[in-house]
């Protein structure tokens, strides 16, 4: 008979795994074998894509950021040889989280390429009923990604942040970290009417620190990395989950789920782990029309029309409230001035025969 862990067990190696604990501490701290940590790890992670999956749909906000985290699976990108895995080397983690609520509404763990951003894009719009206004860095696959997703008319307002790196090298020639960034950030409407003022990628940038904060497989320098894929995907099912449900964010100090209107009450770790364990597969959400965001008043934010069809929506941008025009003072009719008297008619030119020649100088001689 397979020895099966108790629940309070279960609980306290998620409850470590979820703060940044890596397998081998963890092991040590609940006195549970590596491979049965591994095991859970799996069962936990799978169930928790399947609650996110079903939970986290319907989202309604107005502003999302999107980015990518950098990650490897075994080994580094410049080490993958002809020979390895597919799943070897590179494992980005594309995030896509509202602004407002903090709420992680889709990710994606793959390859940094076309097909992964398509991918995490239509998953991402699936989970929508609000014409977003969508920030992103300056990957160029994210154009095609958004024009293809958002493919309606007036159904996203998309623009891209691009931070400029200066060309200058560090002090102490210290490649493994950033080089000095210049001043200034470029903001570029791609599609829509995007608030190009606010456009930013800041607060999915400070969720970036939140993963690698969280998930040990994600510390720099270490270690800890993942060895195999399937584990690597679960750690991020894990802790997205729990980033949703059951942690609560210090500025909203509620949990980004409860924000958003998906849950009622801050989860207990245990309720957490058996909720997961419980969850069956479910379909990946269907995208709905999108709806106009509305004003803080309730009233639309311009005026719009909807297409024929379904298509999309008309709306007019850049309006705002005509300024009354200040009253027009009354026009005082002047009277007219009296003509003044008629000149007499200028007297007729007199002809006068002109010569060519002076007459006093006499005639030419012959």
């Amino acid at each position: 008979m397979a020895h099966v862990l108790p629940m309070a067990k279960r609980v306290a190696v998620v409850a470590h795994l979820v703060e940044g604990a890596g397998i081998r501490p963890t092991s040590r701290l609940t006195e549970v074998s590596k491979p049965a940590i591994l095991s859970l790890l799996l069962r936990v992670g799978e169930g928790c894509a399947a609650l996110h999956n079903r939970l986290v749909r319907d989202v309604d906000c107005r502003t999302v950021q999107v980015d990518e985290i950098w990650s490897y699976v075994q080994k580094k990108q410049a080490r993958v040889t002809p020979g390895d895995s597919p799943e070897v080397g590179e494992a980005y983690v594309y995030v896509g989280m509202a602004s407002a609520s903090k709420l992680v509404i889709s990710y994606r763990v793959g390859k940094r390429d076309e097909e992964n951003t398509k991918a995490f894009i239509a998953d991402l719009r699936a989970r929508l009923v609000t014409i977003p206004q969508l920030y992103s860095d300056g990957w160029q696959p994210y154009i095609a990604a958004v024009g293809e997703s958002f493919a309606l008319a007036g159904s996203v307002d998309y623009a891209q942040v691009v931070k400029n790196y200066s060309r200058k090298a560090r002090r102490d020639d210290d490649h493994r970290y950033e080089p000095p960034r210049n001043p200034f950030i470029t903001r570029t409407p791609v599609f829509g009417v995007p608030d190009v003022k606010r456009a930013s990628t800041s607060h999915v940038e400070r969720q970036n620190l939140t993963i690698r904060m969280h998930i040990r497989r994600f510390t720099r320098l270490c270690n800890g990395f993942s060895k195999r894929l399937p584990h690597h995907k679960a750690a991020v099912a894990l802790h997205m989950a729990f980033y949703n449900f059951c942690r609560p964010h210090e500025a909203l100090r509620v949990t980004p789920a409860m924000e958003a209107g998906l849950t009622d009450h801050v989860w207990s770790i245990e309720e957490f782990v058996a909720a997961a364990l419980a969850e069956a597969p479910t379909e990946p959400p269907k995208p709905k029309a999108l709806k106009l965001p509305d004003a803080p008043g309730g009233a639309p934010t311009a005026p719009a029309r909807a297409l024929p069809n379904g298509r999309g929506f008309l709306r007019l941008v850049g309006s705002s409230p005509a300024v009354p025009a200040p009253p027009t003072p009354p026009v005082v009719s002047k009277p007219e001035p009296e003509p003044a008297p008629s000149e007499p008619p200028p007297a007729p030119r007199r002809m006068v025969q002109l010569s060519l020649f002076d007459e006093r100088l006499g005639p030419f001689p012959a």
